[in-house]
């Protein structure tokens, strides 16, 4: 299942009470080490999506788009049953091929933006957020660093304040003395539900590389142009909106 889809369905699950957070243009790289130390950031851009709103505009450009499909696909038939002239089917066709102006992007209600500042609010009383600054228009500029230790998972992002509860990477631990690693929220985002939702902003803004570097053995991963040159394990993903690729890794532990 894909970021966007996962993110939906859960919001739905939820009453759509959650936010969902989406990467924009972004630098994130992730170091284990072979002791089980590791470092993660994220700098960059971080786009609020409403699910609720962009459900309801999906909703209503499909039955938009139904209509325009019933228009444009009938030839009215005049009063003896016959069917319109040549000369006037041209006409209606003209019409329904029209192509169409896109509004004007609305005005950020003042509810839009305090909701959105409540979030960088939340966020910015976690630790590893260095700085947290809204731009507008539901989009944030974040720079995140955490530093630990793998004795147990991480998942990036998660903020119960920010109602943020869908993580874009998450490092497994397992028993088996190895920690898997999917940066989710850097690949497969083409859903069909995303594209009817068709939000003003979110994985189509998605833009940077995800870097991760080991000493650890590394036992696989998923990137089609293998290790980038130069000494040390170090992998590079191009993220864009069209990636569908799951950056994916999986490392093995002396102990």
């Amino acid at each position: 299942m894909s970021f966007v889809r996962l993110a939906f369905v859960a919001a739905a699950a939820l009453t759509l009470s959650s936010c969902i957070l989406s990467p924009g243009k972004f630098v994130s790289a992730l170091h284990i080490a072979k002791d089980r130390s590791f470092t993660f950031t994220y700098v960059g851009e971080v786009v609020l999506l409403d699910p609720a709103a962009a459900m309801t505009k999906g909703m209503e450009d499909g039955l938009n788009s139904a209509g325009d499909s019933t228009e444009g696909g009938m030839i009215d038939l005049d009063d003896d049953g016959v069917g319109n002239s040549v000369d006037d089917v041209s006409s209606n066709m003209a019409v329904v091929m029209k192509p169409t102006v896109p509004a004007a992007p609305a005005a950020e209600s003042a509810k839009s933006i305090a909701e959105a500042k409540a979030v960088a609010e939340a966020l910015s009383k976690e630790v590893g957020y260095r700085s947290v600054v809204y731009l507008g228009r539901n989009k944030f500029r974040v720079d995140y660093s955490m530093t630990g230790k793998l004795d147990r998972s991480f998942v990036y992002p998660i903020n119960m304040d920010a109602k943020s509860i869908i993580p874009w990477i998450a490092v497994e631990v397992r028993k088996d003395r190895t920690a898997r690693i999917m940066a989710i929220a850097f690949g497969d985002q083409q859903t069909d539900m995303a594209n009817a939702a068709k939000p003003d902003s979110g994985p189509k803004e998605r833009e940077g590389t995800f870097t991760f570097t080991t000493d650890a053995e590394l036992v696989m991963q998923n990137n089609e142009e293998g290790m980038a040159p130069g000494p040390g394990k170090k992998v590079v993903w191009k993220v864009t909106p069209a990636s569908k690729t799951v950056p994916t890794a999986v490392v093995r532990f002396a102990m």
